[in-house]
């Protein structure tokens, strides 16, 4: 048996297509061995897990999106929750991409997301001689951050964390901007204070 499937009481087929889909990005695009990719899908995993059962977010219902967009019309704190997305740019599909998801999907890009963030922090520290400030700083131009635009704990103005829900969209434009005019966007990327606001900006010329 699986670590969900031990930890969630039944259903491990979420952890089997997880598990396939990360190893196989592990060792395609971050060099890791076949055995290193699979402890570290476990690793993540049993973090999340961990992570989910102490929000108590591990049994949300399948096909979030969809209710919160039902019940919209009719709750006026869910309402209220959707505007405020809606003003950072979110779109009701983005709202179902997102929270359609199984809670352990949505933890797991969190995770692996980090864990990128975190490689490019060491390497800036350690091999490009960067102080933490720095090396934070880089990583805040190069990565796209999330989490509630309403906590400025961090993060102030344009740059202040982007909801998750604009998360496909974001991926959609670095992959093709990347691709298109490479040159651009690492100007764009260098000009702007942070990965967030160059999103920000770009969402308010509709090119995300």
């Amino acid at each position: 048996m699986g670590v969900f499937s031990k930890l969630s009481g039944g259903s491990s087929k979420i952890e089997r297509q997880l598990e396939d889909t990360y190893v196989q990005i592990f060792q395609t695009l971050m060099g890791m061995s076949l055995s290193q990719a699979k402890s570290t899908f476990r690793d993540l995993c049993k973090q999340a897990i961990h992570e989910a059962k102490a929000e108590g977010t591990l049994n949300l219902p399948p096909n979030l999106g969809d209710a919160l967009l039902e019940k919209e019309a009719g709750d006026h704190k869910t309402r209220l929750m959707l505007e405020k997305r809606r003003k950072e740019g979110v779109k009701d599909q983005d709202i179902k991409w997102w929270m359609n998801r199984h809670e352990l999907d949505r933890k797991m890009m969190m995770k692996v997301d980090d864990m990128s963030k975190l490689a490019l922090f060491i390497k800036l520290k350690e091999e490009d001689g960067c102080s933490e400030a720095e090396a934070a700083m880089r990583v805040k131009k190069f990565f796209p951050i999330y989490g509630d635009p309403d906590d400025t704990s961090t993060s102030t103005g344009d740059d202040r964390l982007l909801p998750f829900e604009l998360k496909d969209r974001i991926n959609i434009y670095i992959e093709k901007t990347s691709r298109s005019d490479p040159n651009g966007y690492k100007r764009e990327i260098e000009k702007s204070s942070s990965f967030n606001a160059l999103i920000r900006k770009e969402i308010k010329n509709g090119k995300v």
